[in-house]
Formats: C-alpha cells, structure tokens, sequence
C-alpha cells in the first residue's frame, strides 16, 4: 500500500510515456530522472520511472502516485491530464507525447497480503 506523509493513500496513479533513440537513451535518462522524475517525487506520494531498451528506441515511463486528482491538480495545473514538456524534451525525444494518462487505483495489495481500503 503507498502512503505519503500523513498517512495519505495514493488512490491515482499519473503515467507519462516517451521514446528516444538508443544512442541518447543513457543522457535522457540522467536528464529525465534530475529535471522530471526527482522534482515529481518530491510532490507526489511516490514516483517511479521504468526503461525499456529496444531494437531502434528506449522507452521510458513514469508513474507517480496521488491521494486524489485534486491533489494532482495542484502539481499538475488544472487539467491533471495536460502533458507539461521538459525543456530538452524536444531534442531527445522520437515524438513529443500529447497526453499523460490518469488512472484510479482499484487495487493496492500491502506486503502482508491484506488488500488496501
């Protein structure tokens, strides 16, 4: 079960996707990770960031962890589903993505194997 400070529980999950090419894949993973990922982490109930490397593209993604969308809205603005670039977005990425998606955490399990409420 992912809780934060306060003992909030994280009911929402906010996914971002993007590719870049093998040969930019190790920078933009630094890059993503300072100015993106820890920043993210910092707000959220928690954030991870996932890598795929494959024939021709890496993929990169990462989910961060809300209470509520509205909290979510507070980091993200209004519109908790508006992609927000990074700066070098542009010069790493195949395409820049148009959306993030936001999905509602229907089940958590906690390590004991006791369902979250």
């Amino acid at each position: 079960m992912l809780t934060g400070d306060g003992g909030k529980i994280a009911r929402v999950a906010r996914i971002w996707r993007g590719r870049t090419v093998p040969g930019k894949a190790d920078d933009y993973a630094a890059y993503l990770l300072e100015v993106g990922v820890k920043p993210l982490a910092a707000k959220a109930l928690g954030a991870q960031m996932f890598r795929e490397d494959r024939e021709g593209e890496s993929e990169f993604v990462t989910i961060s962890y809300w209470e509520s969308v509205d909290a979510m809205s507070r980091f993200a603005g209004p519109d908790p589903r508006r992609i927000h670039h990074l700066e070098r977005d542009a010069e790493f990425l195949i395409e820049l993505p148009e959306s993030v998606q936001v999905l509602e955490i229907v089940l958590d399990r906690a390590p004991s194997g006791e369902e979250a409420k």
